[in-house]
């Protein structure tokens, strides 16, 4: 991890809100929901460094 993000009590109880409303759409299998939040930031991830290496190389 290269940034730690600190949250307020607001901001946890949104995230905590979020979380269980995408547990909940996995049936409540929280395993099954990790995995797809794992395939998605790899995603996000990989598209990402497409658009840094695009930047790199413009300059």
């Amino acid at each position: 991890m290269d940034h730690i993000v600190t949250l307020d009590s607001r901001q946890e109880a949104a995230l905590q809100a979020i979380a269980d409303k995408f547990i909940a759409q996995h049936k409540g299998d929280a395993v099954r929901a990790l995995k797809e939040m794992i395939v998605l930031n790899g995603r996000l991830q990989d598209r990402l460094d497409a658009v840094e290496s695009r930047h790199k190389v413009e300059r």
